[in-house]
């Protein structure tokens, strides 16, 4: 770092310096179609294993979808391992030394399509909330897009790379990856229990496989449903992560305006 003349650390150019030692390298879009067309099949990337992973989940989605609006239990199942497997394809990624700015999309778009096409139906399914759904629908991909836009215009690498200096919220709900899981996890979870709840009408109680007294405090829980119980423990989590979104995209929103004040003035000071 650099010091100016009364001794103070010039800090902010070694940032800078850090920050640009991490971002991307610009390459020619025809320069990348041919070598995408080129790529052998030891350096496939689209046969990297994180990407047949994340094939996987599109698959597995798209099953759900098809079996959502007449069988339950198969949708259920295969939406919740399309899920599961997004915590599997990063940690294949980072093992194996495959990671790739296609699978960091496709995951993404996997993602946000998942639960949008889940969203659809429950908006089909509860028509008196419709635009609630619509609205978690929008919020999601705005969020997410312009997250991914705000990181590509500043040269980061990856969209999950947020310092605290720019969000804390969003460093750790990106960087620490038990947060990450809990928050997505629980999330979806609420969903797919709104989903469950058009489906199972039999009460706890006459569910359990045995009887028993059960205490007053907790007779209003056990006279729910599975999927209502799971719904009401999720909930608080799935407004967390939403607030997470709208924190998303508030903070993509100024980083781009930045972005733009920064282009103008640099026109200016060239104009001159």
């Amino acid at each position: 770092m650099s010091k100016h003349s009364n001794g103070s650390v010039h800090s902010t150019s070694g940032t800078r310096k850090a920050r640009r030692r991490s971002s991307i390298e610009l390459v020619d879009a025809k320069v990348a179609v041919d070598l995408a067309t080129a790529q052998t099949y030891s350096e496939n990337v689209f046969l990297f294993v994180p990407n047949l992973i994340g094939y996987a989940r599109v698959i597995l989605a798209g099953l759900s979808l098809h079996f959502m609006s007449y069988h339950p239990k198969y949708c259920t199942l295969a939406y919740c391992i399309s899920c599961l497997l997004d915590a599997v394809d990063g940690q294949a990624a980072r093992a194996l030394g495959q990671t790739s700015k296609f699978g960091a999309v496709l995951d993404m778009v996997t993602d946000r399509c998942t639960t949008s096409c889940l969203l659809c139906y429950l908006s089909s399914a509860y028509p008196s909330y419709a635009l609630v759904f619509q609205f978690l629908i929008a919020l999601d991909f705005s969020s997410h897009y312009m997250h991914m836009y705000s990181s590509l215009v500043t040269g980061s690498r990856n969209h999950k790379l947020v310092t605290s200096d720019v969000s804390r919220i969003l460093w750790y709900y990106y960087n620490d990856s038990r947060t990450l899981f809990f928050m997505c996890a629980g999330n979806e979870l609420f969903f797919v229990s709104l989903y469950l709840m058009k489906w199972v009408h039999t009460p706890i109680s006459d569910s359990l496989p045995f009887p028993f007294a059960i205490p007053p405090y907790l007779a209003y829980l056990t006279s729910l449903t599975w999927p209502q119980l799971m719904a009401l423990l999720s909930f608080l989590i799935c407004a967390g992560k939403n607030i997470i979104n709208v924190v998303q995209l508030w903070k993509a929103s100024k980083i781009l305006v930045g972005v733009d004040l920064a282009e103008r003035a640099a026109a200016r000071e060239k104009s001159k």
